[in-house]
């Protein structure tokens, strides 16, 4: 017993004195158990929690905006649609097609003018192949003294259409007046020379041409004032065509176009003298060659009002190829329906503008005048020329664009302003200037050969010179529709300058003298 006493009393002084030894070396052992490791490190947690809750609370954070920008640092691409329209940059590209019905029925028609020809061109081929008959020896007269100064007046016809569209391109404010006066004097000339030939045919043409032409003057008479504007709103919509070099391009290709199919359309003619019922037949094949061309013309104007439109509103170099594609293709229903119809609607603003002027006091005109007024109010808001800048340009229906145009020009109050413009009025003259020069050189070349040709010869060589031409003066009348359009939807563009606000000014203020046509009863404007 006093043994393990001892043992157990030496192994205490040992490890007594081995902490002392442990202290002296700086070297420190803890034993704690590990819950009360847990503590400590809870509790230290919880002493820094309360040093953060000590401190001074941070504010909260603020999200704030950029001020919004000021109106006059921003120009808004498009201004706001007027009712009933719905305008958005998705149907920029729409792929849907335009007037559907319009589109199968010229389709339709264009199957059968070909088949027609086709089998008018045969039978002169076969005419012609017979030896020693009544028949072979008049169409070989025909095909010698008839076609010629009609494939000729074709060409010449082309010739001008060039002539035309690059001097309105370079000279605008001198080539607006020159129009008017040329269109009277190139009318008059051909009047009298075909009252010299002393026939009956040329003698009822030929006073008819001289008509036109003491109408034509005093047009250009009446018009004198609107000149200026005219020209210097031909120079303002034709400054963008330098920045699409290929502009021209569909126009010159509708021209080709157009020149080979009068050519065959021309020796099917001859055909068409040996069917049943001739003059039926030639009326037949005259109204497919007119509706015919006219597409040519709005299928030139369309690809034009989409490029110089997409310009004006978003200021995109649009591709000519692709607008071209699409007016053959997507819109070419469009251009069938409005070459259909808006000869007439042009030629009945003729009549309204011409009692309009010559209402005066007289109960009876003063009745006419306004009725053809609503008339033309309706029709211009379902069809009028506007219309091929939406088209063009948003995929719309003939109807739906007419629509759509005409409600911005009401909203802005450009009504009295569109329908003063004389520039449709200026290239449907152009397309008459070159319609009677052409009647100048085919007719004398025709009373030279064989006389008895002479009338029929400048009917055809007047009808064949205008559809040219105004085929040739599509690029200018759409660049000026563009114009008026495009500034209607965005007024505030910097593409613009003060051309439209300053004659809209005047017009309001009663300092321009515009004679009221069409859509507006005669009014007096007093200042304000």
């Amino acid at each position: 017993m006093v043994e393990a006493r001892e043992e157990e009393e030496e192994e205490k002084v040992k490890e007594e004195e081995e902490e002392e030894e442990k202290k002296k070396e700086g070297g420190v052992v803890v034993v704690v158990d590990a819950p009360r490791e847990e503590e400590a490190q809870g509790e230290e947690a919880s002493t820094i929690i309360s040093r953060l809750q000590a401190q001074r609370p941070l504010d909260p954070i603020h999200i704030t905006s950029p001020p919004p920008p000021t109106p006059s640092s921003v120009q808004p691409i498009l201004s706001t649609p007027p009712e009933g329209t719905s305008i958005g940059i998705a149907s920029l590209n729409s792929r849907a097609y335009t007037n559907k019905i319009s589109l199968f029925l010229f389709l339709l028609h264009l199957l059968v003018a070909i088949a027609a020809v086709s089998f008018f061109c045969f039978k002169g081929v076969e005419g012609l192949l017979e030896s020693g008959t009544w028949r072979a020896r008049r169409e070989r007269k025909v095909l010698k003294f008839w076609l010629p100064p009609i494939e000729g007046s074709a060409v010449l016809s082309i010739f001008l259409a060039f002539i035309w569209q690059k001097a309105v391109r370079t000279w605008p404010f001198f080539m607006v007046g020159f129009i008017l006066w040329a269109c009277f004097f190139s009318t008059m000339a051909a009047g009298i020379l075909l009252l010299c030939f002393s026939l009956p045919a040329t003698s009822g043409a030929g006073v008819a041409l001289i008509l036109f032409s003491i109408g034509t003057g005093l047009y250009a008479c009446w018009s004198t004032r609107r000149t200026p504007f005219t020209a210097r709103v031909f120079a303002k919509s034709l400054a963008p065509v330098c920045k699409f070099q290929a502009l021209n391009g569909p126009a010159y290709l509708m021209l080709g176009a157009g020149f080979l199919w009068i050519s065959l359309w021309c020796f099917a003619i001859i055909g068409a003298l040996n069917f049943y019922y001739p003059p039926l037949t030639i009326i037949a094949l005259v109204l497919s060659l007119a509706w015919t061309a006219e597409v040519m013309r709005n299928v030139a104007n369309l690809t034009v009002s989409r490029v110089i439109a997409l310009y004006y509103l978003r200021g995109m170099q649009c591709n000519v190829q692709f607008s071209f594609q699409r007016a053959l293709s997507l819109n070419l229903g469009s251009a069938c329906l409005g070459s259909l119809f808006l000869p007439t609607i042009e030629a009945l603003r003729i009549v309204a503008r011409a009692l309009n002027l010559l209402e005066g006091e007289d109960e009876f005109m003063f009745s006419c005048a306004h009725c053809c007024l609503h008339v033309m109010d309706s029709i211009f808001r379902i069809g009028n020329s506007w219309a091929f800048v939406h088209i063009a340009a948003y995929g719309r229906g003939f109807v739906a664009a007419s629509k759509s145009t005409w409600g911005m020009f009401e909203a802005q109050r450009m009504e009295v302003l569109v329908d003063s413009d004389i520039t449709s009025a200026v290239c449907f003259l152009t397309g008459v200037t070159s319609g009677s020069l052409c009647v100048i050189f085919a007719a004398s070349w025709t009373f030279s050969a064989h006389k008895h040709y002479t009338a029929t010869v400048s009917l055809l060589a007047f009808f064949v010179g205008y559809l040219m031409t105004r085929i040739g003066m599509a690029l200018p009348q759409a660049c000026v529709a563009c114009y008026y359009v495009c500034y209607a939807e965005n007024p505030t563009s910097r593409l613009f300058d003060s051309t439209i606000p300053d004659r809209l000014s005047q017009i309001n203020s009663g300092r321009d003298p515009l004679v009221p046509t069409p859509r507006f009863p005669r009014r007096l404007f007093t200042p304000t």
